[in-house]
């Protein structure tokens, strides 16, 4: 389970978990549960999107890579400024970590910057099964 190979092999099944996440996080602010965050509007995309990625029939592709990469740095760079931020108010002693858990920034920005480049790591560490080849005398 520990090995890269386990989880290119469930790259698609990872990839519905991926828009899953998106959907359900965007169901949240649409319904008004948590507040509208430019930051978190655009994490939650670029998660979906790289999880579409993640489904295409060759997601080793040079093309799917390419905009995976992409996606991930934006994705990255909002990520890690709002993270920053949270950090920057540990700093100043201002931080105060929200009661509800799924409403807080600062643990929210971590998670997606963990989800984000798993994602773009799997893009890349992705290799089509070779096939198999008839065996000559």
């Amino acid at each position: 389970m520990l090995q890269l190979d386990f989880w290119t092999g469930r790259m698609r099944l990872l990839g519905l978990v991926a828009i899953a996440i998106s959907v359900a996080t965007w169901a949240m602010e649409l319904s008004g549960l948590v507040y509208v965050c430019p930051y978190c509007r655009t994490q939650r995309t670029v998660i979906g999107l790289l999880g579409l990625l993640m489904l295409t029939p060759d997601p080793g592709f040079w093309i799917s890579r390419y905009v995976g990469a992409v996606l991930g740095v934006f994705g990255l760079v909002v990520g890690s400024t709002q993270h920053f931020n949270g950090w920057r108010k540990i700093m100043k002693g201002e931080f105060v970590l929200s009661p509800k858990v799924y409403d807080d920034a600062f643990l929210l920005s971590g998670a997606a910057i963990f989800i984000i480049t798993a994602q773009v790591l799997l893009l890349y560490a992705y290799r089509k099964a070779a096939e198999a080849e008839p065996l000559t005398p």
